[in-house]
């Protein structure tokens, strides 16, 4: 093999794992979303029972599903931040050696798109989901605590 076959190589080896690294990004998400729609679902069918210190079953799950938010858009974004800078960066150094710079070229032609309108990406769409859930479980949280001081 010459050093351009081996190049080649390299670059068609990194752009494979950068898709599974995207793989595992739906994964996990597909797994926080599973987990928040889990809780809620466990809450509504324990709104009326109690745990030790007759803490209701809402305050526990809905702090719970804060936790389980915040972790999410967490990694969320490690996730984009990964794929966008760590991942992208390399295979553009590669693709420096390269003929042809196919994304290199898909990330020129993305962001002239975007230049002009403001389209949410997946990730914005995940990471907002995620602030919705974590706001709706914070209000549940509250409501909660503030029944028990009123008590």
């Amino acid at each position: 093999m010459n050093s351009e076959e081996i190049l080649f190589q390299q670059y068609k080896l990194y752009t494979e794992q950068k898709e599974k690294f995207v793989d595992r990004s739906f994964t996990s998400n597909k797994f926080y979303l599973f987990l928040v729609l889990a809780i809620i679902l466990t809450m509504y069918l324990t709104k009326d029972y109690s745990f030790i210190y007759d803490l209701s079953s809402t305050l526990v799950f809905s702090a719970a599903g804060l936790a389980i938010c915040v972790l999410w858009w967490i990694n969320v974004d490690s996730y984009n931040f990964l794929i966008k800078v760590k991942l992208s960066k390399v295979i553009e150094e590669i693709e420096k050696k390269l003929p042809i710079q196919p994304y290199t070229q898909e990330f020129l032609a993305i962001k002239d798109f975007r230049k002009n309108k403001r389209e949410f990406l997946f990730a914005d769409i995940q990471k907002s989901l995620a602030i919705l859930l974590l706001l709706l479980f914070f209000i549940l949280f509250s409501y909660e605590l503030l029944s028990i001081r009123l008590t």
